[in-house]
């Protein structure tokens, strides 16, 4: 499988982050709202498809802040 420039890492970092903790979040929430009943699945994904993008987009903005303060919070 060829692989993606490394230029694209911070991209996918935050494709990958956000995907995985909104899946965990979105089925979490919606199990503690609405419980897990038959309409369980069409929900979680119905929430899922709603919130992934607003994820990616709010961690693709905060990144360069982030990669600041975890820089003046190391050494080296």
């Amino acid at each position: 499988m060829r692989k993606l420039p490394k230029r694209y890492a911070g991209l996918l970092f935050s494709l990958y982050t956000s995907a995985m903790m909104v899946l965990i979040v979105s089925g979490v929430l919606v199990a503690l709202n609405t419980g897990l009943d038959a309409g369980y699945p069409l929900r979680f994904v119905k929430a899922y498809l709603l919130t992934w993008p607003i994820a990616f987009a709010s961690l693709l903005a905060v990144r360069p802040l982030v990669v600041k303060l975890v820089a003046a919070s190391v050494q080296g």
